[in-house]
């Protein structure tokens, strides 16, 4: 029992720091786009998209991260999450960059649902991956 109790503080905290990580880069992300950083703009005109839609999309972004964090409407921030990277991801594909950039926001929005597996008893009881 001892050993399995240790296995869940390591997991609490691994999902806590994951999520953590996580949302820092999402909130990052998000305030480049509403200040419409230089960067951001040359790299959402680099994806084809126009410069007017970089506000909204980081108010969105933003929006998620923020509903993530709170324990009542984690899912639903996940869930918008995991639909700003779907959409990331079509973008990223259509524009037919070299290599692989569309992988990125794949293994970012796993990583949102592992963090909240390791995190939340709830998200294992949804979906049992060990016995």
């Amino acid at each position: 029992m001892e050993n399995q109790t240790s296995h869940s503080k390591t997991a609490l905290w691994s999902g806590r720091i994951l999520k953590g990580l996580l949302c820092l880069f999402l909130f990052f992300d998000s305030s480049m786009k509403i200040i419409k950083h230089p960067m951001a703009v040359e790299g959402t005109a680099q994806l084809g998209l126009p410069e007017s839609c970089l506000q909204p999309l980081g108010i969105y972004l933003l929006i998620g991260p923020l509903l993530y964090i709170y324990n009542r409407t984690v899912f639903l921030g996940g869930l918008l999450i995991t639909a700003y990277l779907g959409g990331a991801v079509a973008i990223t594909y259509h524009a037919q960059k070299e290599g692989h950039p569309y992988l990125f926001p794949v293994v970012f929005a796993i990583l949102v649902w592992v963090a909240e597996y390791l995190r939340n008893e709830k998200a294992r009881a949804f979906l049992p991956l060990t016995q």
